[in-house]
């Protein structure tokens, strides 16, 4: 009896991890939403934010996670980005410190506004994860769309990836 359910068990792990590895999020149109949030820790995040901004996609965004060493203007100067956006659009979040308190982060942020729409922005082995998290901190009314950046991770990065997931799932289904 044990030994079939540590079997069924590994088999669903197994199951779950190919999902999770072969179906990553993908990459969103550039419909329009009130804010973007970009969560820092990635390759082409910021870029992918600066660029959604520009093209009018969003009213404002949040880089959530800066270090609080960063100045804009170093900012916009790194990614070839107009001061002005910065001084006018953009919100750095220097709070975070990890996916959860990015989450924080990010409700506080779009409370302060009543903001009801939100495109987040993170890797696309991070999505899952950051999008669950978020999800656990905002209020049912705001809607949240996933944008994904494209990426080319490594198994571990995705078995790592996975386990976090699943301890967070487990957590947020006790209460925790």
């Amino acid at each position: 009896m044990i030994v079939r359910l540590a079997a069924v068990t590994l088999l669903a792990w197994m199951l779950g991890f190919a999902w999770f590895a072969i179906f990553l999020p993908q990459p969103l149109d550039g419909r329009e939403t009130d804010a973007i949030v970009v969560l820092t820790g990635g390759a082409g995040r910021i870029d992918r934010g600066l660029s959604l901004l520009e093209e009018g996609a969003a009213k404002r965004m949040l880089i959530s996670g800066v270090d609080r060493s960063v100045r804009p203007g170093e900012l916009a100067a790194e990614y070839e980005a107009p001061e002005r956006l910065f001084t006018c659009c953009i919100t750095l979040g220097r709070e975070a410190i990890d996916t959860r308190s990015n989450a924080i982060e990010t409700a506080r942020w779009l409370d302060r506004r009543a903001y009801r729409t939100v495109r987040l922005i993170t890797t696309d082995w991070h999505m899952r994860r950051a999008a669950l998290e978020l999800r656990q901190a905002l209020p049912a009314r705001v809607t949240i769309v996933y944008d994904a950046v494209p990426s080319r991770p490594s198994f571990s990065v995705l078995l790592r990836e996975y386990n976090k997931y699943l301890l967070r799932r487990i957590a947020a289904l006790i209460g925790v």
